[in-house]
């Protein structure tokens, strides 16, 4: 299983707001250069955590973001499953653009999309806050 850096992003943005004190606002400037990616790029990943409820944005001059939740509240595999564009890890799991000539005879569709639902599984078993216990060590590390 292979995360886009789309969720990738999305997590560390997550990670890095749960390391603020809640309600101090953060820039996406401060964020993309801390992370070393495009503010723009940063922008769609900040408008899709907020349209799903994980970060609240405020806008002008003395705006920024913050966690819209509390980070316990937060679930790691829902962010992935709201992030993540689709779970297409082999083709036949995309039914519109399959032309996997073995499909209807082939049982390794069943054994991959096992492991991706457990997969899947195991990010349900936690938190934003389980991943950032450390967030003293963090905060040092996202200065």
């Amino acid at each position: 299983m292979h995360l886009t850096h789309y969720t990738d992003y999305s997590l560390r943005i997550l990670m890095f707001l749960a390391t603020r004190q809640e309600d101090q606002l953060v820039r996406s400037k401060e964020i993309a250069y801390i992370y070393g990616i495009s503010n723009n790029h940063l922008i769609k990943i900040v408008r899709q955590l907020s349209t799903s409820g994980y970060i609240e944005t405020i806008r002008g001059r003395s705006g920024g973001m913050r966690l819209g939740k509390d980070p316990s509240a937060i679930n790691i595999g829902d962010v992935v499953r709201d992030m993540e564009e689709n779970f297409h890890i082999v083709e036949c799991f995309d039914k519109e653009n399959n032309e996997c000539v073995i499909s209807e005879a082939c049982r390794l569709k069943g054994v991959l999309n096992e492991a991706l639902e457990a997969f899947i599984s195991v990010l349900d078993k936690y938190t934003l806050g389980d991943m950032v216990t450390n967030k003293e060590q963090l905060y040092a590390l996202l200065k």
